[in-house]
């Protein structure tokens, strides 16, 4: 799509945009209370936040919760943000036993620049230290490693694998209690910071709220290397394109196709180099995206007759023997109505199926039949509930994928009528 309209100004926001968008996510995501140092202001109406403090979520989300399209259902989340102007900041996690978790690492620019825990760090207790660029301090005995941020403000968005269990829930809300973040000292790392943001908002911000927002990031986090940007802007060019910006970027980007019906909507490792559209529509419409090297999820909508898939229709995902994804961790399929990108209440409770599955069946051949319908398919069946009579899509999750998805090698069998 061209858009008509100040190309400068236009190239500029779309460089820009992933820093505002951070932002918007650090107000967002970010706790107004501190469990030891109290609120960040009185005025409940205030935007002043605590950062370098982790929350968490304690449970599996289900249908009830609307805040996340296309969340997840294999694993709770934990959350934190990074201000390093002060300093490094410490984090501490506990053994993790043999359990998938990850803490993933983004820079103010959406990169996902470094992961501590399963697949990096391994699953041992471990005291990583955080610095902003130049920080020439001494590091603290029993650091496990040190990771230099490119700038002094960083998401750390953390999943921890996580069964439906009373047993399985309060054993991960243990180890979420001993995730911390501490200074060099080992005091209180707390820090209360203005977002001058109201998170929840996606519509347009104003021309001087965005210019203001990005002046402050842009002071905090330069750009990154190898990377132009002709930023102050003309105050009314940036008035007029910001909209035409935002609705370039709501149109559905082109994701890269891998046979079978299956997409993949993007595809970053650590960085995401010169290619500063994607970088914005990602920040824009999938914010938060961890590189592939740690997950991988592959989207259909289409079944084996190009087809949407629809509730009113019984499908069957099968899988040849010996020929199920490739994981170093595990894999999952999950279930979304596609009118809100949210999960289907259903009979069984069951909103994504996988090789963790209590009950999962092999064929005789040793091939795995998943069906996918709004109907029960009767004993003897693999079943992950449709919404009856809706549209809905499935997305194929993969943590640590293994070289031959990462590769494209892998050979997705398509979703076929039956």
């Amino acid at each position: 799509m061209q858009v008509r309209g100040d190309a400068p100004a236009r190239a500029a926001i779309v460089h820009t945009l992933p820093l505002f968008e951070m932002m918007r996510m650090r107000a967002a995501t970010t706790a107004r209370r501190h469990p030891t140092l109290g609120f960040a202001a009185d005025d409940p109406g205030s935007r002043m936040r605590w950062v370098n403090q982790f929350t968490h979520t304690h449970r599996r989300l289900g249908p009830d919760d609307r805040e996340v399209v296309s969340p997840n259902n294999d694993t709770v989340y934990s959350n934190a943000w990074l201000d390093l102007s002060q300093g490094p900041v410490l984090i501490d996690t506990p053994e993790m036993g043999d359990r998938y978790w990850t803490l993933g690492l983004l820079d103010a620019w959406t990169n996902p620049f470094a992961y501590i825990g399963r697949r990096t760090t391994g699953n041992r207790r471990q005291r990583t230290l955080v610095h902003a660029p130049g920080w020439r301090g001494e590091v603290p005995a029993g650091v496990s490693q040190v990771i230099t941020a490119p700038g002094q403000d960083v998401w750390i968005i953390g999943r921890i694998l996580v069964d439906d269990s009373p047993a399985d829930l309060e054993q991960v809300r243990a180890l979420q209690a001993q995730i911390a973040a501490r200074r060099v000292d080992g005091s209180e790392a707390g820090m209360r910071v203005d977002t001058r943001l109201d998170g929840r908002s996606v519509t347009v911000p104003p021309a001087s709220l965005y210019r203001a927002i990005v002046d402050e990031a842009l002071a905090r986090n330069p750009v990154p290397q190898g990377e132009t940007l002709h930023w102050p802007l003309d105050a009314d060019a940036l008035a007029a394109e910001l909209p035409n910006v935002f609705h370039l970027l709501r149109e559905k980007q082109q994701p890269h196709a891998l046979g079978g019906g299956w997409a993949l909507a993007l595809s970053v490792r650590t960085h995401w180099g010169q290619d500063v559209m994607t970088r914005a529509r990602v920040a824009r419409n999938f914010i938060g995206a961890l590189g592939i090297d740690e997950a991988m999820y592959p989207t259909a909508e289409m079944d084996a007759d190009g087809q949407p898939l629809h509730g009113s229709n019984a499908y069957e995902l099968r899988f040849p023997p010996g020929a199920g994804p490739r994981v170093g961790a595990f894999w999952s399929l999950t279930m979304y109505r596609r009118s809100d990108c949210l999960f289907v209440a259903n009979p069984i409770n069951r909103y994504s199926i996988g090789d963790r599955t209590p009950g999962l069946r092999l064929e005789a051949d040793g091939s795995l039949a998943i069906r996918l319908q709004a109907d029960d398919p009767g004993p003897g069946c693999n079943w992950l509930p449709a919404p009856d009579g809706e549209p809905f899509y499935v997305v194929l999750r993969l943590y640590q994928p293994q070289a031959e998805h990462l590769e494209f090698r892998y050979s997705y069998p398509s979703l076929r009528r039956i």
